[in-house]
């Protein structure tokens, strides 16, 4: 049954607002994915709370527009296109996407908009496999953890060095 122009108003609204809330879409084509494939992928990304919509490219284009991108066209894009969305992590769906691609070769990261401009598929894979912002994070702790583990472990040497030196004083005495 075919939308009505209440729901298409609705659906680019909605869809516009998401595109301004966050820093980083991937469009993606999902020609080829059966429904339990399609299943799985809107239960990994909802795990990651990511946003994945599936609309027309006509009502994506008028969102895109709306939302202040016009300079954006994603009319060369082919195939059925379904839209992800990340509040918190920006390479979050990047990465999800690409895992869920590698074991389902119909899904395809077709390109997305990063900093208010396109990108291609090719730059969308290039920043899927940069670390994630908990990676980073574990990254930078270790980074300041490891010196301070350093100086601990020295310092206590000096301590244990001592003990060994005292022990060995009180059995040359015995």
């Amino acid at each position: 049954m075919a939308k009505t122009k209440q729901q298409k108003f609705d659906a680019v609204k909605e869809l516009e607002e998401k595109i301004s809330r966050t820093k980083f879409v991937i469009f993606t084509n999902f020609d080829g994915l059966n429904v339990a494939d399609t299943t799985e992928l809107r239960k990994v990304l909802r795990e990651g709370q990511v946003d994945y919509t599936v609309t027309k490219k006509t009502l994506l284009k008028l969102a895109i527009i709306k939302a202040g991108l016009k300079e954006i066209d994603i009319s060369s894009l082919e195939g059925g296109l379904g839209a992800a969305f990340s509040y918190k992590d920006e390479i979050l769906p990047a990465k999800l996407l690409h895992l869920f691609a590698k074991k389902h070769k119909a899904l395809k990261l077709v390109g997305g908009i990063f900093g208010g401009k396109f990108i291609n598929a090719e730059e969308v894979m290039k920043l899927a496999l940069l670390p994630g912002m908990d990676e980073l994070r574990g990254q930078l702790v270790w980074l300041v953890n490891y010196p301070l583990s350093g100086l601990v472990n020295v310092l206590a040497g000096n301590m244990r060095n001592l003990v060994y030196a005292l022990n060995a004083i009180k059995e040359k005495k015995s």
